[in-house]
């Protein structure tokens, strides 16, 4: 049996159908059972792995697997290395979501042209300069009115930022009404505010 990997769950009743079960150390991994000859990419798989993930995390927080990894007959061996920071996490945050914010930036800025370049790390270090960045006003009020455990700003590209929040499900509606708030107050940045995901930003684990 192959299945295509939705996550790790800390305990055994966190993984319900139409989702499949299988051990990882103390662990279990969620999984969509596929062909071989099935494409991941294909567009009712997608969809139903988006709706499995998302009646999982109504069960409980679990971390999530990069989509793509696959098990073949329950061979977990490839996160093995990974079990007993997984289940910490797990234990530490098993009431805390991820929320995501995401702001465009209000001109992007043009990507420098490699060809511009003779040195590799001026090249590098011009496309950092290149990276979006958050009105300064809006990035201190989003940072003072979303409720969260911790935060984490990434310059996506030359178009876009993101803010990864770590956010009590206590708080999800809480931070829903900051970003009413702030679509009130700064209605010219735009911004998509998403969640609640499960962890992945603040899984800390190359996977």
């Amino acid at each position: 049996m192959k299945l295509v990997i939705i996550g790790a769950h800390l305990h055994r009743e966190d993984v319900e159908p139409p989702a499949v079960a299988v051990a990882a150390g103390d662990l279990r991994l969620s999984g969509i059972e596929v062909a071989d000859d099935q494409p991941l990419g294909d567009r009712d798989l997608l969809l139903r792995v988006a709706k499995t993930r998302a009646a999982l995390l109504d069960r409980a927080t679990f971390i999530a697997i990069r989509y793509g990894f696959t098990v073949r007959d329950g061979d977990t061996s490839k996160v093995a290395p990974f079990i007993e920071r997984w289940r910490q996490l797990l234990i530490e945050h098993r009431d805390d979501v991820e929320m995501t914010l995401k702001i465009a930036a209000p001109a992007p800025r043009p990507r420098p042209d490699r060809r511009d370049f003779t040195s590799g790390a001026d090249y590098l270090r011009a496309l950092q300069a290149a990276n979006a960045e958050v009105p300064p006003a809006f990035r201190d009020a989003a940072e003072a009115r979303i409720p969260c455990l911790a935060r984490r700003w990434t310059a996506r590209d030359n178009a876009s930022v993101e803010m990864a929040a770590l956010v009590r499900r206590a708080d999800v509606a809480a931070v829903f009404e900051a970003g009413a708030a702030l679509e009130r107050d700064f209605p010219d940045v735009p911004f998509l505010l998403s969640g609640p995901w499960p962890l992945e930003v603040f899984a800390d684990v190359d996977q």
